[in-house]
C-alpha cells in the first residue's frame, strides 16, 4: 500500500470524514460518470498495489536511502509542475504544520521504513503486515480526535492486529525480525500522516495535500538524494530504473486519480475497491518477482481484509 502508496494511499477509514468531491465533479452524476469514477479508483488501487514490487526492483540497483530520496524528488517535481499548471495558491500558514505531519508520515517515514524492510522481507510478507494500515489509521484518528467507536469496531480491529502479529511471528520463527520492526514503525508513522491529512482535507483537496507535502520536502529530498547516491552503490539496471521511475510517478499520480475517482463514486464505494490492494500485491509479487507464497500469506491477507470490512460496517 504507498505511500501515499498502498501503503502511501489514505485509507478508506482515514478519509471517511472528508469525502470531498473534486471541483467540477458530481457524486450523484449519471451512470457514465459513475463508471468513469470507478475506473479511476480501480486504477489508483492498481497503482498502489505495485509499490512494493517496484521498490524491490529499485533495490536491485540502488540503496534504500537512494530509493527513498530519489522517488521523493521525482514525485515532488511532478507535483510542483501540476500545482503550477493549476495556479494553486500557496497553502495558508495554518495548513503548514499539518502538511509537515503528512510529509513526515507519507513522503519520508513510510517509504523509507518499508524500503528498509524490503531489503530482507519479501513483498508478500510486507503486503500482509501493511494491510493492517487502515485499522492503524482508524485507531490513531480515534485517539487524535476523541471519536468513539463501537465494541464491534474495536473487536474487529484487534482481531486484525492479532492476525498480523501471529502471521509475522510464524514467518520469522517466533520472534519479530528487523523487517517486522521497520514495518511496524511504518504503520504507526503513516497512520499519523494519513489521519492528519484526513483532518486537513476538510479545507484542501486531497491531491493538493499530497502535492504540497511532496514540494515541502523537496529541499530535504534533493539533499538526501545527492548524499545517498554518493554514499550507496549505484547499479542502474533496467529493473532498478523502471522501479524508481514508477515509484516517483505513482507517489503523486496514483493519489491524484484515486482522489478524483473517490470524489465521483464516494468514499464508501471506493473503500470497498481498496480492500483488494493487499491481494493484488501478492499477485504482483509472484508475477513480477517470482516469489513463492507461503500458504499462510493469502489466508492472513483475506482475514485482515475481512476485519477491515467489519470495522467499516461497524463505523457506519
Amino acid at each position: 500500500m504507498t505511500a501515499q502508496d498502498s501503503a502511501t494511499a489514505p485509507s478508506s477509514i482515514a478519509v471517511s470524514t472528508r469525502a470531498e468531491p473534486v471541483p467540477g465533479t458530481d457524486t450523484a452524476g449519471p451512470r457514465g460518470r459513475s463508471a468513469g469514477g470507478t475506473l479511476l479508483a480501480v486504477l489508483g488501487v492498481g497503482m498502489f498495489s505495485l509499490t512494493f514490487p517496484a521498490t524491490a526492483w529499485a533495490l536491485e540497483g540502488l540503496g534504500p536511502w537512494s530509493v527513498t530520496s530519489c522517488r521523493a524528488v521525482l514525485a515532488a517535481l511532478i507535483a510542483g509542475a501540476c500545482l503550477l499548471a493549476g495556479r494553486v495558491p500557496l497553502p495558508a500558514r495554518r495548513h503548514r504544520l499539518p502538511l509537515a505531519a503528512v510529509a513526515a508520515g507519507t513522503v519520508v517515514g513510510f517509504p523509507l521504513l518499508t524500503t528498509l524492510a524490503l531489503q530482507t522481507s519479501t513483498t508478500s510478507h510486507a503486503a500482509v503486515v501493511v494491510g493492517l494500515l487502515p485499522l492503524t489509521t482508524a485507531a490513531y484518528s480515534s485517539l487524535r480526535t476523541g471519536t468513539r467507536h463501537s465494541r464491534g469496531f474495536w473487536a474487529a480491529a484487534l482481531t486484525g492486529a492479532a492476525v498480523v502479529v501471529v502471521f509475522a511471528l510464524q514467518q520469522s520463527g517466533g520472534r519479530p525480525s528487523l523487517s517486522d520492526l521497520y514495518l511496524l514503525g511504518a504503520l504507526l508513522i503513516c497512520a499519523a500522516g494519513y489521519a492528519e491529512g484526513g483532518r486537513l482535507a476538510r479545507e484542501l483537496p486531497g491531491w493538493q495535500i499530497i502535492g504540497w507535502a511532496l514540494v515541502l520536502c523537496l529541499p530535504l529530498s534533493l539533499a538526501g538524494a545527492v548524499l545517498a547516491l554518493l554514499a550507496e552503490p549505484v547499479r542502474p539496471t533496467g529493473h532498478a530504473v523502471a522501479g524508481l521511475l514508477w515509484l516517483g510517478t505513482a507517489q503523486f499520480v496514483s493519489l491524484w486519480v484515486w482522489y478524483r475517482g473517490m470524489g465521483v463514486i464516494g468514499v464508501a464505494r471506493a473503500s470497498q475497491l481498496q480492500l483488494a490492494q493487499p491481494l493484488l500485491t501478492l499477485v504482483w509479487s509472484v508475477a513480477l518477482l517470482g516469489e513463492r507464497l507461503s500458504p499462510a500469506a493469502p489466508v492472513a491477507a483475506v482475514a485482515v481484509l475481512v476485519c477491515i470490512g467489519a470495522t467499516q460496517r461497524a463505523s457506519r
